[in-house]
């Protein structure tokens, strides 16, 4: 089998096959069996060694939830069994280090790691951090092979194995879902997007893709609002930067498994490089995710795969930089909620409210990773299992109206709101005789509604150009911010 196949992994249930592969003599005939208790054989099937690679794969019949089950391939004398396997979903998480934070990292670590060995058949598996120029068949090294998850393997040490988000959410989703959930890793702390995006990806975006120069990383690309922060650029862009190498070393070799879902959590590193084309590279992304597993298991992983994401939480209170506001945006294809036209099949968790100025991994790694999941777990039921009835997503506007003889501004909303702040900087509005460069000034908020919040416009007059919400790299308190639904969840940023 290939590498990160082993004893007590979890395969894709049905209404897919679960593809399984490895290598073999040229030319040999594999033989796979999936065995029941007591050896009874569920299924057998052939696959014939493709030369000169070497590899084999077959898809299993699709499978009801649940196991155990004993997993054999055999040519010839050889013959290699793998126990323990069950049956249910699988979610690969993947970006860099809010996703690769530990359990032992979070908030009320201890409690969550003494609850490890309440969730057996949620599996764990963490391929470890890895580069390549060329697109690889197999992980170099893996950090966690397929586990049953323990206080250890789940808090094994600062930024290793495991993730915290994929863990939360993988227990969350096994709680509501009553069935094994397997959980892929694959992160790396510092890394922008273009590391992870195949060339056919950077390409769609105009982006470089030559992996012979020099990394992407170039200290006058920076504001100095940036450069004179007392967090450097540098931290924040400490794995590697280089177009593709992750995507050749961490992400091709997992292409053949069959998955339920994506989660993702990245983008910090691209508040500092390339922060305008993430409106591109990001939706590039997904859909080239979505067709390279979909390819790649043989039809099995359906081609709209549901993928989650994190939009980014704080970093630095008072910046007078809105490079993180800009890649919130761009995090939604401008469209400011997803799933929309341009990023369907997805869903977002905003953590703009969850700031953690007191981490002691640095601001920009929150220790909350319990919402976040909470948050995903949300758009997971919604938009990957079809729980219609499911609030996953805060209040939105819907429309903005000028009341121009009073200077005010209403706006109305998506859903029901819950005000939790008046906070006079949160809205602003563009004021200006040009769009750009615009003149963002205040908008007091003077009422709200079950639905409406009117602003006022000062002196801004008739001339509204643009209109903007949590516009700023920390733009609420803790669980602060001004509009929420009444199911808690905090209402995104727009521009």
């Amino acid at each position: 089998f290939a590498s990160y196949y082993g004893d007590h992994m979890v395969l894709q249930k049905e209404p897919a096959g679960a593809m399984v592969w490895g290598h073999g003599q040229p030319g040999a005939v594999v033989t796979v069996a999936l065995l029941g208790v007591g050896g009874f054989v569920v299924m057998k099937k052939t696959a014939q060694v493709k030369g000169p690679s070497g590899t084999w794969t077959n898809v299993l019949d699709p499978m009801d939830e649940g196991g155990p089950y004993t997993l054999t391939a055999k040519q010839g004398l050889e013959n290699v069994t793998l126990q323990d396997i069950y049956f249910g979903d699988v979610w690969l998480c993947s970006g860099q280090s809010n996703m690769a934070m530990t359990v032992l990292q979070v908030a009320n670590a201890s409690q969550e790691l003494a609850a490890a060995a309440r969730y057996p058949y949620v599996r764990v598996f963490a391929a470890a951090p890895a580069r390549s120029d060329t697109e690889l068949e197999d992980l170099e090294r893996i950090d966690l092979p397929w586990s049953i998850p323990t206080a250890e393997n789940l808090g094994h040490g600062n930024f290793t194995y495991f993730s915290a988000v994929c863990w939360l959410l993988g227990r969350s989703l096994y709680e509501a879902l009553g069935y094994p959930v397997g959980l892929v890793e694959a992160a790396w702390g510092g890394t922008p997007i273009e590391a992870w995006s195949s060339h056919r990806a950077l390409w769609t975006c105009g982006l470089p893709q030559d992996t012979d120069r020099a990394p992407l990383w170039c200290g006058a690309c920076f504001n100095s609002a940036v450069l004179s922060s007392s967090t450097s650029a540098h931290q924040h862009l400490s794995g590697p930067q280089t177009p593709s190498v992750l995507w050749n070393a961490m992400i091709h070799p997992l292409l053949n498994m069959t998955l339920r879902g994506i989660a993702w959590y990245q983008g910090e590193a691209n508040a500092f490089l390339h922060t305008d084309r993430y409106n591109c590279s990001f939706p590039a992304l997904v859909a080239d995710w979505r067709q390279a597993f979909h390819t790649g298991s043989a039809g099995q992983t359906e081609p709209l795969l549901p993928f989650g994401f994190v939009q980014l939480s704080t970093y630095r209170r008072q910046s007078p930089d809105d490079s993180f506001a800009r890649l919130r945006w761009h995090q939604t294809a401008d469209l400011g909620v997803v799933p929309n036209t341009r990023m369907p099949g997805t869903f977002m968790a905003v953590a703009m409210d969850l700031g953690d100025e007191h981490s002691p991994y640095g601001s920009i790694h929150p220790r909350d990773k319990q919402n976040v999941a909470h948050r995903l777990l949300l758009g997971a039921r919604a938009v990957a299992y079809g729980d219609k009835d499911l609030v996953f997503q805060g209040p939105y506007p819907t429309q903005a109206v000028l009341e121009v003889t009073r200077g005010l501004l209403n706006i109305t909303y998506s859903q029901e709101l819950v005000c939790r702040q008046r906070d006079v900087r949160s809205f602003e509005v563009c004021c200006s005789s040009q769009v750009s460069p615009c003149q963002w000034l205040p908008a007091p908020v003077v009422a709200v509604g079950s639905r409406t919040v009117t602003l006022a416009l000062g002196g801004c007059g008739t001339l509204v150009l643009g209109l903007r919400y949590a516009w700023a790299e920390w733009p609420c308190e803790y669980q602060s911010c001004p509009l929420y639904n009444p199911q808690g969840l905090p209402a995104p940023p727009f521009l």
